[in-house]
């Protein structure tokens, strides 16, 4: 089974760029733009508001193209030795934008990335830029309009950080511009949150999402989960980051999901806070669940169905999955 797993193609729809800064970037790149940091320990976190006060430190070692260049490029190629071979990328313009950094320095170090690992690595991947759901909606539509001559270059938007008081409908004017832009749109409905089953059903109903991130809780009600196996939505679950954030990695509701037929998937969400890639990820809720080999190719599959890849990927991607089980 881990030999399966290792060697099947991957799909990875859940992934924060700067969640992927390994602390020996994090010292190199602090280095070479003159950042003071406070002294560094191993990252270790218990919630969720703990996690985010590391994660915007780590970003100010960020500052020029090149530092998000190489950021993006590790991450490529640690994916890509795991058999990654899809992945949408979440970024955070605002956490880079409100300490000075332009837009365009980030935009264009990650681009580049993208380009050479497509080249050099053979792995496709899209951006979907975030907002901060902490700063102001008008913040958010500010850096909407400021993405726009970029549009070719980003696929979709999302939504993260802190959830609490921080509900998608405060943001249903920006997201609405968005898809009237052409954007496709996700949304983060995070594990065990206050509200949160009314948090899934603003992002399925009022906002019109077309995914989901986390969104574990949906299972709470049953009308929301045949509202997202109506529509064919994907939930993108993280059960090694659960773990540090929550009670657990919630495997047993992923299985609950497969079995009930909605599309989930798992990633890594932050893996070089969390350590763990989208590989140990899988390796984690196969072995919690003794999952078969069909459970491991339908996560597979539901990803790339739920992706939003271009058809020659998604369709390759689909014949090699195919192929394991020839």
């Amino acid at each position: 089974m881990e030999d399966l797993i290792r060697r099947m193609p991957k799909c990875e729809l859940h992934l924060h760029i700067e969640g992927t800064l390994e602390p020996e970037l994090k010292s190199r790149l602090a280095q070479r733009n003159g950042v003071s940091l406070p002294p560094q320990k191993p990252y270790d976190f218990h919630d969720l508001t703990s996690f985010l006060v590391g994660y915007y430190e780590g970003m100010s070692v960020l500052v020029t193209e090149p530092d998000f260049y190489d950021l993006a490029y590790a991450y490529f190629t640690k994916a890509a030795a795991q058999g990654v071979e899809y992945a949408e990328i979440f970024f955070d313009p605002q956490g880079h934008t409100s300490r000075g950094v332009p837009f365009d320095t980030v935009i264009r170090g990650l681009r580049r990335a993208q380009l050479d690992a497509r080249r050099v690595l053979g792995l496709h991947s899209q951006l979907i830029m975030c907002f901060l759901r902490d700063f102001q909606a008008e913040y958010a539509m500010a850096t909407l309009l400021e993405s726009l001559p970029y549009r070719e270059w980003i696929i979709g938007v999302g939504l993260d950080s802190d959830e609490r008081d921080n509900p998608p409908a405060k943001f249903a004017a920006v997201f609405a511009r968005a898809r009237a832009e052409g954007y496709l749109l996700t949304m983060h409905c995070d594990v065990d949150q206050p509200n949160s089953i009314e948090h899934i059903r603003q992002a399925l109903m009022d906002v019109g999402v077309d995914r989901i991130d986390h969104g574990v809780n949906i299972l709470e009600d049953a009308a929301l989960v045949a509202e997202v196996k109506r529509r064919g939505l994907g939930l993108t679950m993280c059960p090694v980051s659960n773990r540090f954030v929550t009670d657990g990695t919630k495997a047993p509701e992923l299985l609950r999901l497969l079995e009930e037929g909605v599309r989930v998937t798992v990633s890594s969400d932050d893996p070089a806070y969390f350590t763990a890639y989208v590989l140990e990820n899988l390796l984690t809720v196969q072995k919690e669940l003794d999952l078969t080999q069909a459970h491991m190719i339908t996560l597979q599959r539901n990803a790339i169905e739920a992706s939003w890849a271009p058809p020659t990927v998604r369709q390759a991607f689909l014949d090699k999955l195919a192929a394991l089980t020839d």
